[in-house]
Formats: structure tokens, C-alpha cells, sequence
């Protein structure tokens, strides 16, 4: 019998002391509804939801208690599609929800191909749709015009205001965009964002931290003027940056999508974002939007998707019977269902896969 789609579970969240820059938007809105762990439910903050997780650090979860990676080793082609040729077989997908109440790190990933790579390791291609954004939120992405090397490295060394060279984006939500290897960026105070990302079976996704704002946190992750810095890791971060990448405007312009607010009680529409054969071109991650109300069919992806519903409910169609996923959930749909039927009722999500 073929695969059918799963719900994971709801509460895969990283603790406290990982993300001491995460919020409770998404403990007081989009999970607040459904059934979390108590300890987990009593956390202060929830910077990390893994929603869709084969990493040994927080792998997800099925319903029905089966994790799973475990599925996935059971029938990888009727899952997998074209992932199921990887060696080992697996998925590469990764599937975050990000809730920033302070500013991220500034960060960049490698490509998989870089040599300071160490075994186990791999670069982390990755992408942000924004879900919510307080008045005047942003993103910090790509370097500011004329910002060389020259001027980066003893601005790091001395622990200046890094902020004032990078690139400097505001956004809305229904914005997407598109992080490839080699840039610079950091997730600013005040958004919620669905992060599709690529990380390959087996590996860990690395990030090298630029520079941390200067902050000093306790040993339970909050902030302490008196306590330790975080890690950095600048000559592994200067290694990689992209030095010839396009600046402002032109950066976007080959890196975002602004799709707009959606319109939970229009028709039902499915939205490309990026992929091979979208406008915004991607040869890691495909990434769409479902949103409206009413019925959608959908051709296959030919891989393991991730379906993260934001609004209303979406319905899965499938031989098996029918699976709602409701709001602050995210189904994972097996490659073998073949094309999508799906039915929306006031719904906003999204859709995520890799090549």
C-alpha cells in the first residue's frame, strides 16, 4: 500500500537557551490551539518550531508517535520520489517555523563544496516567507554598497556596529526570500517566518556566526551584561562570503518575491515562490503557497513535501481517507500521492521541497 500523508507533531521546539532571541507569538498564536507537551507549553519563549525534521538534533515526529525518519526507511521511494536516489537515501528537507522578538545573530552558511567543511557537515541553502511583521521589521541581507573585505574585517576585529554594513530590507507579509550560500544575513526583531531550508540526509547544516550585536547571555540563554558571548566564528565566515554578489536592489531583485497579504476568503490559489521553473529560480528548494478557500488540484512534485498551514485548515485528499490539517500544524505529504488535491477553507500555507 502506498504512503499516505501524516501529521507531525505540533511542539518540536527548541528550548529556551538555544534561541534567547524567540518570542511567544507562536505559543500565543499559531500553536495555542493545539495539544503540547506541559513542560514544552510552559515555555517562556519559543524562538524554533521543527516542523519537519530527519536531523538527529530534533527529528519530528508522526502523530501516532512513529518518528519520522522511521517512515521514510520504510518505503523510501513512495515517500522520497527523487530523494530516494540520494546515497544514503533520505530527505534533504528541512522545515522551520522562526519567531524573532530580538535580532538573530548575523550569519552566512557555505555551499556543500566548501573545504573548511569538517566530516559530518554540509552547507545549508534556505529561505524565508514571511508570516508576520511588526511596523518596521526587516531583514539584514547581502552586504551594503561598497563594503569589501578590507572594510569587514577590522570593523569584526574591533566589535564595531556590523549593522551599518549590511544591506538593509524591509518586509511585509507574503514576502519571500531566498538565502543561497555566500550571504550575509540576519533575521531582524519582529517577524514570524516559515524557513524551508536544505540540509543533506546524514549531515548537520552548518552556520558560521559574523557577529552576535555584542550580547552577553546566562547560562540559561538570557541576557547578562556579566555573562559569555556566544561563539563566533569570523575567519571561517570571511572563507565564504560572496565579495562579487550583487548589492541592494539588485540583490533583491533575483532573491525575493513580494506575493502580498493573502486572501483567505478568495478562490483557492497555488503560488510558486522559487524553484527550477519558477521566476524566482532556485536549484535547491521549491517553495509555494496555497491560500483562498474552495478546491485545488495541484501537479506532483515528485518528492517529500511539507505542507505548513498558517490559517483555516487545509484538507488532503487521498485514497486512504482524508487528512485536515489545521492551523500551527504541517503534514508530511509522500511523494507517492502523485498530483494534490486539496481543500481550503479560509486557509494560508505553505508548501516546501528540495531537488
Amino acid at each position: 500500500m502506498s504512503p499516505s500523508a501524516v501529521l507531525l507533531a505540533a511542539d518540536n521546539f527548541t528550548p529556551p537557551s538555544r534561541t534567547p532571541w524567540g518570542g511567544r507569538r507562536l505559543l500565543q498564536g499559531l500553536k495555542k490551539a493545539l495539544p503540547l507537551a506541559p513542560e514544552k507549553a510552559l515555555y517562556p519563549v519559543v524562538g524554533e518550531s521543527w516542523e519537519l525534521s530527519v536531523e538527529p538534533d530534533f527529528p519530528s515526529v508522526c502523530d501516532d508517535g512513529t518518528p519520522l525518519a522511521q517512515r521514510l526507511r520504510e518505503d523510501p521511494v513512495g515517500w522520497l520520489g527523487r530523494e530516494a536516489r540520494r546515497d544514503p537515501p533520505g530527505t534533504a528537507l528541512l522545515v522551520k517555523l522562526l519567531d524573532a522578538d530580538d535580532e538573530l545573530s548575523v550569519q552566512i552558511h557555505p555551499d556543500d563544496h566548501f573545504p573548511g567543511l569538517k566530516p559530518g557537515e554540509c552547507g545549508k541553502p534556505e529561505s524565508w516567507y514571511v508570516v508576520s511583521a511588526e511596523p518596521g521589521a526587516g531583514l539584514y541581507l547581502g552586504l551594503a554598497e561598497g563594503v569589501t573585505r578590507d572594510t569587514l574585517e577590522p570593523a569584526l576585529r574591533r566589535g564595531d556596529d556590523l549593522s551599518q554594513l549590511l544591506g538593509w530590507t524591509p518586509v511585509e507579509p507574503g514576502d519571500f526570500l531566498l538565502i543561497e550560500a555566500g550571504t550575509v544575513h540576519a533575521i531582524g526583531r519582529g517577524l514570524t517566518l516559515v524557513e524551508p531550508q536544505k540540509v543533506l540526509p546524514g549531515l548537520r547544516g552548518i552556520t558560521y556566526r559574523y557577529w552576535d550585536w555584542n550580547r552577553r547571555y546566562d547560562p540559561a540563554g538570557r541576557l547578562d551584561p556579566g555573562g559569555s558571548p556566544r561563539a563566533l566564528h569570523v575567519t571561517e565566515a570571511l572563507a565564504v562570503t560572496r565579495w562579487d554578489a550583487p548589492r541592494g536592489e539588485r540583490f533583491l531583485a533575483g532573491a525575493r518575491v513580494r506575493a502580498g497579504s493573502p486572501s483567505l476568503e478568495g478562490p483557492a490559489r497555488l503560488e510558486a515562490l522559487c524553484g527550477e521553473r519558477a521566476a524566482l529560480r532556485s536549484e535547491h528548494l521549491q517553495v509555494a503557497r496555497l491560500h483562498g478557500t474552495g478546491a485545488l488540484e495541484a501537479p506532483p512534485w515528485g518528492a517529500l513535501v511539507a505542507l505548513t498551514v498558517l490559517d483555516g485548515a487545509v484538507t488532503v485528499r487521498q485514497a486512504q481517507g482524508a487528512l485536515v490539517v489545521p492551523r500551527g500544524r504541517t503534514a508530511a505529504l509522500p511523494a507517492a500521492l502523485g498530483g494534490y488535491a486539496f481543500e481550503l477553507v479560509g486557509a494560508h500555507a505553505v508548501l516546501s521541497a528540495v531537488y
